[in-house]
């Protein structure tokens, strides 16, 4: 028999990973990140910019799980990080560049809790941010294409994460 949401048996945990939205403002995709943020038991979502849809387009994806993902919205992602990093955050920025590690070899950072930093729909992850990482990390991709809609991303980021933890 099919299993819906009333009738899994998973058990509910949180992950001390944050994620971190570099200036994302496609309302389907914040919708959407709720979504996994929540099913991945993630500790804080935190959308960072000046203008973030959390309307009616975003609820029609997020199903709800706004309402049970502790989230928060900035203006200034910089600062966040910093804030982040004064409270011993590890900071991983999922982004294709030249010294960035495979998502499959690399290794969490053991206790420390993780802000999984993902990049805006056009530009991804902006340098200043990737210079105060303490890791940059891609998502091995074998067609022509060399980005994914960050929500795909993230997926991909937080199953990673939470099979190491």
């Amino acid at each position: 028999m099919q299993l819906n949401h009333y009738t899994t048996t998973f058990t509910p945990k949180t992950f001390p990973i944050t994620v971190v939205c570099d200036n994302v403002t496609n309302a389907p995709n914040i919708g959407s990140l709720f979504r996994v943020c929540d099913a991945f038991g993630v500790q804080q979502l935190v959308f960072c910019g000046e203008h973030i849809p959390l309307g009616r387009k975003m609820t029609k994806t997020s199903r709800a799980t706004e309402k049970a993902v502790n989230y928060e919205v900035v203006s200034d992602l910089k600062t966040k990080i910093l804030q982040l990093k004064a409270e011993n955050y590890k900071i991983v920025s999922l982004e294709i560049t030249n010294n960035s590690q495979a998502l499959d070899s690399f290794q969490l950072p053991k206790n420390a809790p993780i802000a999984l930093i993902v990049g805006d729909e056009n530009f991804g992850v902006h340098e200043d941010i990737l210079a105060l990482s303490d890791s940059v990390v891609h998502i091995t991709m074998f067609g022509q294409n060399s980005s994914m809609n960050v929500v795909q991303a993230t997926n991909i980021a937080l199953y990673e994460f939470t099979k190491q933890l």
